[in-house]
Protein backbone atom coordinates (compact mmCIF):
# COMPACT_ATOMS: atom_id res chain seq x y z
CA UNK A 1 0.00 0.00 0.00
CA UNK A 2 1.36 3.16 -1.13
CA UNK A 3 1.48 5.81 1.93
CA UNK A 4 4.17 8.27 1.63
CA UNK A 5 3.90 11.42 -1.21
CA UNK A 6 6.30 12.63 -2.93
CA UNK A 7 6.45 16.01 -4.74
CA UNK A 8 9.02 17.63 -7.52
CA UNK A 9 9.30 19.72 -10.11
CA UNK A 10 9.67 18.57 -13.84
CA UNK A 11 9.75 20.48 -17.30
CA UNK A 12 6.91 20.11 -19.42
CA UNK A 13 8.44 17.95 -21.96
CA UNK A 14 9.47 15.43 -19.64
CA UNK A 15 5.91 15.36 -17.61
CA UNK A 16 4.61 15.32 -21.17
CA UNK A 17 6.95 12.43 -22.40
CA UNK A 18 6.70 10.19 -18.69
CA UNK A 19 2.46 10.57 -19.92
CA UNK A 20 2.97 9.77 -23.26
CA UNK A 21 4.65 6.66 -21.85
CA UNK A 22 2.06 5.70 -19.32
CA UNK A 23 -0.62 6.15 -21.63
CA UNK A 24 1.70 3.75 -24.13
CA UNK A 25 1.81 0.95 -21.33
CA UNK A 26 -2.02 1.42 -20.07
CA UNK A 27 -0.10 2.26 -16.38
CA UNK A 28 -0.97 5.31 -13.86
CA UNK A 29 1.62 7.65 -14.48
CA UNK A 30 2.46 6.92 -10.54
CA UNK A 31 2.91 3.43 -11.93
CA UNK A 32 5.59 4.35 -14.74
CA UNK A 33 7.51 6.59 -12.00
CA UNK A 34 7.22 3.40 -9.38
CA UNK A 35 8.96 1.54 -12.24
CA UNK A 36 11.43 4.52 -13.27
CA UNK A 37 12.38 4.81 -9.40
CA UNK A 38 12.75 1.35 -8.87
CA UNK A 39 14.68 0.28 -12.08
CA UNK A 40 17.40 3.38 -10.93
CA UNK A 41 17.77 2.28 -7.55
CA UNK A 42 18.52 -1.68 -8.97
CA UNK A 43 21.42 -0.46 -11.78
CA UNK A 44 22.98 2.23 -8.90
CA UNK A 45 23.33 0.43 -5.91
CA UNK A 46 26.80 1.62 -5.10
CA UNK A 47 28.47 0.81 -1.99
CA UNK A 48 30.63 3.40 -0.52
CA UNK A 49 34.23 2.98 0.89
CA UNK A 50 33.21 3.32 4.03
CA UNK A 51 30.56 0.67 3.50
CA UNK A 52 33.10 -1.77 2.24
CA UNK A 53 35.35 -1.68 5.07
CA UNK A 54 32.52 -2.10 7.23
CA UNK A 55 31.74 -4.86 5.30
CA UNK A 56 35.25 -6.25 5.77
CA UNK A 57 35.32 -6.46 9.32
CA UNK A 58 32.31 -7.81 9.67
CA UNK A 59 33.52 -10.92 7.99
CA UNK A 60 36.70 -10.65 9.69
CA UNK A 61 35.21 -10.91 13.19
CA UNK A 62 32.54 -13.21 12.22
CA UNK A 63 34.95 -16.27 11.96
CA UNK A 64 34.87 -15.70 15.86
CA UNK A 65 31.29 -15.64 16.80
CA UNK A 66 30.39 -18.56 19.05
CA UNK A 67 33.84 -19.84 19.84
CA UNK A 68 35.85 -19.72 22.75
CA UNK A 69 39.95 -20.98 23.15
CA UNK A 70 42.12 -21.75 25.82
CA UNK A 71 43.42 -24.71 27.86
CA UNK A 72 40.35 -25.69 29.92
CA UNK A 73 37.70 -25.60 27.48
CA UNK A 74 35.24 -27.36 29.43
CA UNK A 75 35.07 -24.11 32.10
CA UNK A 76 35.39 -21.28 28.93
CA UNK A 77 31.87 -20.75 28.64
CA UNK A 78 31.16 -20.72 32.66
CA UNK A 79 34.35 -18.01 32.80
CA UNK A 80 33.05 -16.17 29.62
Amino acid sequence: MRTEVYSWRVSRELKSDLEREARRRKLSLSAVLDLAASDWLRNNDVITESEQEQQRLRQAVAVTFGSLAGANASRCSERA
